[in-house]
């Protein structure tokens, strides 16, 4: 399919409305002969897919790998394709990344790639003091919030992105790069466990302390959860900064959370050993 600008903006509307993530790629500056054009464009989808029109195969395994990169980084970068007897070094003199192009036309592409990214997904269960305050302070940092309780409650949120009714998560579009936290607390927290607990996301939180996720982690046990995704589970949820306040117990949340992501490394501060639970330290958290 040929994809003019028109047909380029409306697929970018329509990725951004399903909720994916992309990256669009601009010609900024030709030299020589190039089939591409300053101003052209292209949209590379997640899985690799270029949509539009770049220049020749040279081009494009250079497009396609920094794609992967800008996206998986979140930072947008300009590259500069040119004929492999003129590359040797990584970069350019200016900075600029450099890319090889084995093309016969002897021409250079200078390529800029942005990277469309959703907003960071929080997913707050329950509507205590901490959880309003985080769903707060969340949407304060350009989280994307969503709101999960009883249906009386989440107007208790205020303005959120999405709210949930009830426990179940089916339709709260969790994938891995999700974060949920339990902050029931003491109501329906065994529910909202096993929602949480069940989902792809990759981080997934409590907030109570180490004694009493100990005692509903328990019961989820007895109930059939499996040690593997029960030792998933990070309580008391939080940085240690002996917060008290329920906006300080959000704020060390966040805290976690941010760390998590720009370290690229998930605590390993699983309340439940899943060897040996007998062992676990009844020490009180937050």
């Amino acid at each position: 399919m040929k994809y003019d600008d028109d047909k380029i903006i409306q697929l970018i509307d329509q990725l951004r409305s399903d909720g994916a993530e992309f990256c669009v790629a601009t010609v900024v500056r030709t030299q020589n002969a190039t089939s591409a054009k300053a101003g052209a464009k292209a949209v590379i989808t997640k899985d690799g897919e270029i949509k539009g029109f770049l220049g020749g195969s040279c081009v494009l395994g250079a497009v396609r790998q920094s794609a992967e990169e800008v996206l998986d980084q979140g930072e947008a970068k300009l590259i500069r394709v040119r004929p492999k007897d003129e590359v040797l070094e990584h970069v350019d003199v200016d900075g600029v990344e450099l890319h090889k192009s084995s093309c016969p036309s002897g021409g250079t592409v200078e390529i800029f790639v942005e990277p469309m990214r959703l907003a960071p997904n929080l997913v707050v269960c329950g509507a205590s003091p901490v959880a309003t305050a985080l769903a707060k302070l969340g949407a304060d940092m350009g989280y994307h919030i969503t709101g999960v309780a009883l249906e009386d409650d989440l107007e208790k949120f205020g303005n959120i992105d999405r709210a949930v009714a009830g426990f179940d998560l089916s339709d709260a579009r969790i994938g891995k790069s999700s974060f949920i936290v339990v902050a029931t607390q003491g109501k329906r927290d065994r529910e909202a466990l096993t929602a949480a607990l069940n989902s792809d996301a990759g981080y997934v939180a409590f907030v109570g302390s180490r004694r009493k996720a100990q005692s509903v982690l328990a019961t989820l046990r007895d109930n059939g959860i499996d040690n593997e995704k029960l030792a998933r589970l990070s309580a008391p949820a939080g940085l240690d900064i002996n917060a008290i306040e329920p906006v300080e117990i959000a704020l060390s949340i966040l805290g976690e959370i941010v760390a998590l992501r720009r370290q690229g490394s998930r605590k390993d501060q699983s309340i439940l050993d899943v060897e040996d639970n007998d062992q676990i330290a009844e020490s009180v958290g937050q």
